[in-house]
């Protein structure tokens, strides 16, 4: 990409999460001379990413870890000489457990998502009744959908693998990922490698074989748990880390942006909240959920404010819990549980963070991150701290058999941060990218777009960096 011609141009990105903050640092290697401004509402920079120590316990408020083999958070880390603060998931226990009327049972081996290549796995689980795994075996004899039409996450595994395998395995896998409903989850949006592969290959279980054929994998490893990596202080650490290389004063914390408007000579100029004057700048990316950015643009674009509010969020509640090792019966020999809609528990999954990854919780301790709220359970949200905290503990005395009371516990709310990718959100998206095109130096960037993850979050920043290079370069 050609460096810009034109010096000390002023950019202004609204949302210092990992899309606003990737997008940053993108812009000033691509050209340092550009005067960027980070405005943050909060007083604190990284969005949902958020680590405390407590008491020689690392907790993450948020995500804990991302994917490898989706390149973009490693290549930045490497541009940021921050590789080697990395570290792998704990390869003694990798593996992880499903809830069944109260009782926790491995994931049968090979299982990834929403397939199998593996045949003896499924036969002597306990996860499924005789009739289900009979069901599932007899998917490969299945001929694909013929239309090409997005469909439901649901009715695709259901319809592919029949319907007790989606309640019991599927859904709480995926749903618990996307802390949403699967039966308005898009497969297209999500898990779109296992539309191709009926479409290509005719079944799942032929399509995991030729997958594995392809990249040299072994077909029945199942999830690949040594992908994800942490940093070794936690994920905040990563945001301090690219914050460091920002220039002096670009990060501007406590600053609540109200709404932007073009200006007659091709400028932007920002609103803010709490304080005066406004300023001008030669370009915009909003890196912030959708309906903020709908209101920033409720009177520059009124079709495109609307798209944008289109996109639902869920909300969540993380309790973190930290107990001496000795009061919990269960091996905790994996990584941590979900637990299925027709459970109907109090929580969507627990996460066994000091199993997952070193230097955790003390010596001889134990740190459970629990899961709850989402789109299924969303009135746990609203529920006082003492009663959610009260909920996860009874949930965790019944299914890891906790006893005696936790030494810390830290909860954290997290409204209306998850975006869900229903039926229809690639169109959807096509739509807010279409009219966003109909801006001048407007770009958008975030976790609502085209994935939620850590990786995708940073290249959706470093995209709308790209184009917004793009759009002033002479």
């Amino acid at each position: 990409m050609p460096l810009m011609n034109n010096l000390n141009k002023r950019i202004a990105i609204i949302g210092s999460g990992i899309s606003g903050l990737a997008a940053a640092y993108r812009l000033i290697n691509l050209n340092p001379s550009l005067q960027v401004r980070v405005f943050e509402a909060n007083h604190y920079p990284g969005g949902a990413i958020q680590t405390v120590e407590r008491d020689g316990f690392l907790i993450e408020r948020g995500a804990d870890s991302f994917i490898t083999n989706i390149p973009w958070a490693k290549n930045l880390c490497q541009q940021l000489g921050f590789e080697n603060q990395l570290m792998s998931t704990n390869k003694e226990f990798r593996g992880a457990y499903v809830v069944r009327r109260g009782r926790l049972h491995k994931i049968p081996a090979g299982f990834q998502l929403m397939a199998t290549p593996r045949v003896w796995p499924i036969i002597t689980t306990r996860l499924l009744s005789s009739v289900g795994k009979l069901r599932l075996v007899c998917e490969r004899f299945l001929p694909p959908k013929q239309d090409p039409d997005d469909e439901s996450l649901a009715d695709f595994a259901s319809r592919r693998l029949g319907r007790e395998t989606y309640e019991r395995l599927v859904e709480p896998l995926v749903g618990g990922i996307y802390t949403s409903d699967a039966r308005k989850l898009s497969i297209a949006a999500t898990l779109p490698q296992f539309m191709k592969m009926e479409q290509q290959w005719g079944n799942l279980t032929r399509g995991m074989h030729e997958k594995s054929k392809a990249d040299g994998s072994e077909p029945d490893r199942g999830a690949r748990y040594d992908l994800f990596v942490a940093p070794r202080r936690g994920m905040q650490s990563l945001v301090q880390a690219i914050v460091a290389q920002l220039p002096n004063k670009s990060l501007r914390l406590d600053t609540s942006v109200e709404r932007i408007e073009p200006t007659n000579d091709g400028r932007w100029k920002i609103f803010f909240a709490n304080r005066e004057p406004t300023e001008y700048f030669d370009g915009v990316i909003a890196a912030v959920p959708t309906y903020r950015t709908a209101t920033l643009l409720a009177t520059v674009h009124s079709e495109l404010s609307e798209a944008l509010t289109g996109i639902e969020y869920a909300s969540s509640v993380v309790v973190s819990l930290g107990v001496p090792r000795n009061s919990i019966a269960h091996p905790l020999d994996g990584f941590g549980l979900v637990v299925p809609a027709v459970e109907k528990r109090s929580i969507l999954a627990a996460s066994f963070s000091s199993v997952k990854f070193p230097e955790r919780a003390p010596e001889n301790m134990a740190l459970i991150r629990v899961f709850m709220g989402g789109a299924l359970r969303p009135e746990l949200v609203d529920r006082d701290n003492q009663e959610i905290t009260a909920l996860a503990i009874d949930e965790m005395r019944d299914l890891i058999r906790l006893r005696g009371e936790p030494i810390i516990c830290d909860l954290t709310r997290w409204p209306a941060a998850m975006p869900q990718y229903h039926v229809g959100h690639i169109e959807r998206v096509g739509r807010i990218k279409h009219f966003v095109k109909t801006l001048d130096r407007f770009e958008i960037a975030g976790s609502a777009y085209d994935g939620v993850g850590v990786p995708h979050s940073i290249h959706s920043g470093e995209q709308a960096a790209d184009r917004l290079v793009d759009a002033l370069t002479p």
